[in-house]
């Protein structure tokens, strides 16, 4: 039975994905980068949907994959971590205040 690959993370820094896929991989998660080269497309594009992401293989993964980039971005800058938005559980990217899918404002104790 396949498994559907399922995205961990997204940044419009190509820099910070590269690095967060090498962790990823070093940690034995097997992960694909996507939208490498979309940035050009911003504009044309809703620009979050250019940035880069990294999509893990197997679902099994995601849980210990997102853990481990949630502890990075932590020990880079405690604001830079994604939230989870309380009213539909949409998983944000830090830099948004607002949920995309519905709204929500982002709770002052996950800023």
């Amino acid at each position: 039975v396949a498994t559907a690959m399922k995205k961990v993370y997204g940044s419009h820094d190509p820099i910070l994905v590269a690095q967060l896929r090498q962790m990823l991989e070093a940690n034995h998660i097997a992960c694909v980068t996507r939208n490498d080269f979309l940035m050009g497309a911003a504009g044309e594009l809703p620009p979050t949907e250019c940035w880069p992401e990294i999509w893990v293989l197997e679902e099994f993964q995601l849980d210990k994959a997102r853990t481990l980039v949630d502890a990075f971005l932590q020990a880079v800058d405690p604001r830079a971590r994604p939230w989870t938005c309380e009213s539909c559980g949409e998983r944000v990217e830090a830099p948004f205040s607002q949920c995309w899918r519905c709204g929500h404002e982002r709770p002052p104790w996950q800023a």
